[in-house]
C-alpha cells in the first residue's frame, strides 16, 4: 500500500492461526469485505498469515464462505514473521496460535478470539464459526473505523 507524505500510515490487522488455513483467511476475507464496504481501502492494511501454514485452506471452510458469497478457493496458506506483528496495531490470534505473543510490542493489541477450528467439523458448524468470525471482524472494524 502506498501512500504520500501528507497521509498518515494505515491501521494494520493481522488474523493469525497455526495452518492459515481456516480460521485466519475467513477473518482476512471478512476484513477485505468490511474494508471496502466503510470505503477504508488506504486507511487499513490486512495481514494474515500461520506460524506453520498448510498447503491449501480448509476444503469445508471454501464451500462455507462461498455459502456466504466469499470465494477462497484460490487463497494460499502463508507464514507469517514476528517482524509483520511487529508492525500491526491489532492482531487477531484464533484460539490456536502459537505465536509468542511476548515478541511482539507492547503498542500491538493483540486479541485472541478462541474460536474452535473449523477443520474436519460438519458444514453447519463450520457455518456457525463463519458467523462468529464475522461478527468479530465487524466489532473490530467498528474500533477501527473510529480510530481511522
Amino acid at each position: 500500500m502506498t501512500t504520500d507524505s501528507t497521509s498518515p500510515d494505515p491501521i494494520r490487522l493481522a488474523f493469525v492461526c497455526v495452518q492459515n488455513a481456516g480460521r485466519s483467511q475467513m477473518s482476512t476475507a471478512f476484513a477485505e469485505r468490511e474494508r471496502e464496504r466503510r470505503d477504508l481501502e488506504t486507511d487499513v492494511e490486512i495481514l494474515t498469515g500461520g506460524t506453520q501454514p498448510a498447503d491449501q485452506v480448509h476444503e469445508g471452510v471454501v464451500d462455507a464462505m462461498d455459502d456466504a458469497g466469499v470465494d477462497l478457493s484460490g487463497r494460499i496458506p502463508r507464514k507469517i514473521t514476528t517482524e509483520e506483528l511487529r508492525s500491526c496495531d491489532y492482531v487477531a490470534t484464533m484460539g490456536c496460535s502459537t505465536l509468542d505473543v511476548d515478541e511482539v510490542e507492547d503498542d500491538v493489541d493483540i486479541r485472541d478470539w478462541a474460536l474452535e477450528d473449523p477443520d474436519g467439523k460438519s458444514f453447519e458448524r463450520v457455518r456457525a464459526i463463519r458467523d462468529e468470525i464475522e461478527r468479530n471482524v465487524v466489532a473490530l472494524f467498528d474500533e477501527v473505523e473510529r480510530r481511522a
